[in-house]
């Protein structure tokens, strides 16, 4: 009778195992058991895509706003500008004149402000809660000049004095103001000059697209940067926009109701993303309870502990990417439905938290592709390569940084492409790939023969050691997997104690004429015994 009871729950084991190995097709031809998750895997695909696409468009709205704004300012602000910024700073003067012009012009055009520009602007408060033109400059404490003996005398120590321009100082006149002792300015020791200013704005373009318009505040500041004293000052501008909520919003017309339309499809996502959640936690733990049933039968018959490998086959690893994906847009969508009433303003983030798990939840897509062999064929390649590829990075990322830490110190000064580490990786990555190699090579200043001749040597052996060599090499480990997998599918794939636990015939017998009936999957249960299926 026990050995009885003992081949029952073995056959019963199988079964369960049998059935969680089985895609969704096999499943309900087995057992006629609705696919309920791969259903609700494609409708949360086409809901999740479609909140993207709609977040994705209000976004570049929002983007465009701050970016035309900022260039705006910079028309309206500094003095010369051409439309187009010089390096890293957007324009740059060379004489005392230009200097005061400057300066003055910034300030004139900030009293101006509301006759002159095209958008609905309006001055805003600063930190210190007062509206107007706050200048700061730094300065060496105490400088003094000789040019008979061309001597100069400097304390390094810096001083920073400001002045603070009200809207009812400006209405003066620039007769009152240009005469403040503040703006007498001695450059000999003058380290920058800095003016910060905050408006405020609205983005009415929302409007069109059926939206409730955002309200901005944009701190501007601009530096005229004379650190180098070398006859050259350079003028930085900079604006932080920060969305805030509007006040007193009186809008007509029928935005209110798209706004009730969008919560509600952000609420189905929710609800769609959190029921994937649930189902997939279960099948989870499930899959936990069988691989303990299987690690205990083993225990108990053969003495022995299951091996990792197929311990790991109970962990699946597109369950755990689709319980990411869910629990980061139901994050996401609870802060775009805050964003839509206007309660948070941070769309990088919710960007960030919506673009990723519409990332994972098309790889996903991948998994029901798997179980076709014609396509599996990518999973399995990846799968067998990934561990020999890490390994291969780690060595090849060594040299790497070798080269990235020798150009940026060595061609840095002579090449627009080696100024800082994030510039030079870049660079050569692009190298790599064999992109720009020409602009590379002939931008590199030849004011150093030495550093010149320098430069070919290093451009020529990275160049050959990373696309000839390392590049052919990380190619051949990904084929050489790839003929393997080809191989294992042709001839079978090395059979672990799982598989060889599979094959046994799951065997019931009913004795009519004397027939004895087998079965190899599918065996009939009892009802009870449902609850320790995996649905999977």
């Amino acid at each position: 009778m026990t050995h009885l009871d003992s081949e029952v729950k073995e056959e019963r084991l199988r079964d369960d195992l049998k059935f969680y190995f089985m895609n969704p097709c096999e499943k309900y031809r087995a057992r006629h058991q609705i696919p309920w998750k791969l259903g609700l895997q494609i409708l949360k695909i086409v809901m999740v895509t479609t909140q993207l696409v709609r977040f994705g468009l209000g976004n570049q709205l929002v983007v465009t706003f701050k970016e035309e704004n900022i260039v705006s300012f910079k028309h309206l602000f500094l003095k010369g500008y051409s439309g187009v910024d010089e390096d890293d700073y957007s324009c740059s003067i060379y004489t005392e004149e230009d200097a005061y012009e400057s300066i003055f012009f910034t300030i004139n055009q900030y009293h101006r402000l509301k006759n002159i520009s095209l958008a609905p602007l309006d001055y805003g408060e600063n930190e210190e809660k007062r509206i107007g033109l706050k200048i700061c400059k730094q300065y060496y404490k105490k400088g003094t000049t000789f040019s008979s003996n061309e001597s100069l005398t400097i304390d390094s120590d810096v001083e920073i004095g400001c002045v603070h321009l009200d809207l009812q100082a400006l209405l003066n006149g620039p007769e009152d103001w240009k005469q403040l002792p503040f703006f007498k300015l001695e450059f000999y020791r003058l380290l920058q000059v800095e003016i910060s200013f905050h408006l405020k704005g609205i983005d009415l373009q929302a409007i069109q697209s059926r939206e409730l318009p955002d309200c901005y505040v944009f701190r501007n500041k601009i530096t005229f940067d004379n650190k180098a004293h070398s006859g050259k000052i350079k003028i930085y501008f900079d604006s932080d926009a920060n969305i805030e909520e509007c006040r007193a919003l009186n809008i007509s017309g029928s935005i209110q109701k798209n706004t009730q339309y969008v919560l509600l499809f952000d609420a189905s996502v929710i609800a769609i993303c959190l029921a994937s959640l649930i189902l997939c936690t279960r099948s989870i733990v499930l899959a936990l309870r069988l691989r303990k049933r299987l690690e205990n039968f083993f225990l108990e018959k053969y003495k022995r502990r299951v091996c990792d490998v197929d311990q790991w086959e109970f962990i699946s690893g597109w369950y755990v990417l689709v319980i990411i994906s869910d629990l980061m847009t139901i994050i996401g969508s609870i802060l775009k439905m805050e964003i839509t009433v206007k309660n948070l303003t941070n769309y990088d983030l919710c960007s960030i938290l919506l673009g990723t798990s519409t990332l994972f939840v098309w790889i996903g897509v991948i998994r029901y592709l798997g179980y076709f062999q014609a396509y599996n064929v990518l999973i399995l390649t990846m799968q067998a390569s990934l561990p020999k590829v890490l390994r291969f990075c780690a060595c090849a990322g060594m040299i790497y940084l070798g080269y990235t830490f020798c150009g940026w110190i060595v061609l840095g000064p002579y090449h627009e492409k080696f100024e800082n580490l994030n510039l030079v990786s870049e660079c050569l990555f692009s190298l790599v790939n064999g992109d720009d190699m020409f602009a590379t090579f002939a931008q590199i200043q030849q004011k150093s023969i030495l550093v010149w001749l320098f430069s070919r040597l290093y451009l020529y052996s990275f160049i050959s050691l990373f696309i000839y060599m390392i590049l052919s090499l990380f190619i051949a480990l990904i084929t050489d997997s790839y003929d393997t997998i080809k191989k294992y599918q042709q001839n079978g794939f090395p059979e672990t104690d799982l598989q060889e636990f599979l094959k046994g015939y799951c065997i019931k017998e009913y004795e009519k004429d004397t027939i004895t009936f087998q079965t190899q999957v599918g065996c009939q249960r009892k009802g009870s015994d449902d609850d320790l299926m995996l649905i999977n």
